[in-house]
């Protein structure tokens, strides 16, 4: 008998026990796998915590009776590059003709200013 074939329409396809919190079911689907999800509480009394562990590289989900409200992710450090490198790398790039790309530019974006 193949999947589907001959089953009851009303009856639902997956059935969950109670004792599953479907919130952390679907918790996987919803956030990254390595979120850890708080609560409002929890980050207002844990706050240096939980920043070092957002520090640390862990990001963290903050839930207000819940519901998602707020993901909190460290910050990428900037890298700094040198003038001397940047520049190298501008005198390997592909000359670009300035009228032709803003022709380009002209053709395809809108210039008006809509108020």
């Amino acid at each position: 008998m193949t999947p589907g074939a001959g089953a009851d329409p009303n009856r639902p396809l997956l059935t969950l026990s109670y004792s599953i919190d479907c919130y952390k079911v679907l918790q996987g689907a919803t956030f990254p796998p390595m979120s850890r999800i708080i609560n409002q509480r929890e980050l207002r009394n844990q706050s240096a915590a939980v920043l070092r562990e957002v520090e640390a590289g862990e990001t963290i989900v903050v839930t207000r009776n819940g519901t998602p409200v707020a993901e909190l992710r460290p910050i990428q450090p900037r890298r700094f590059v040198l003038r001397a490198t940047l520049s190298q790398a501008a005198s390997r790039a592909p000359r670009i003709d300035a009228g032709r790309f803003r022709a380009d530019l002209d053709a395809v974006i809108d210039q008006r200013l809509d108020d």
